[in-house]
């Protein structure tokens, strides 16, 4: 099981964007294998703080270990699920070894 932590600020547009881009990520490529908890920094600031959120929006993966930490909206899908662990190879959104190649 994956579960994720994204920091937002309120609900603006590239906090909204990043939601939806890890949640359409998520659903492609671990579906029904992950858990999501969006965190508005704002509303949290302690929790933000915690974490050391300097920046939003930034997603956390908590696991499987290692933690994974990217900050921006996401909307890169392939370097994203790189970032995030999801794929083998930046050019890779599917998880598999000689994926697309970029």
């Amino acid at each position: 099981m994956y579960a994720f932590r994204l920091y937002v600020a309120g609900q603006s547009e590239r906090s909204q964007a990043a939601e939806t881009n890890l949640r359409g990520l998520c659903e492609s490529l671990l579906p029904g294998r992950y858990e999501l908890e969006v965190i508005d920094a704002a509303e949290q600031p302690g929790l933000a703080e915690e974490q050391r959120i300097l920046a939003t929006p930034t997603v956390l993966r908590l696991a499987p270990p290692p933690q994974r930490r990217v900050i921006g909206d996401l909307s890169d899908h392939r370097r994203a699920a790189y970032a995030l662990g999801l794929s083998r190879e930046p050019g890779s959104a599917g998880g598999t070894r000689g994926g697309d190649q970029a």
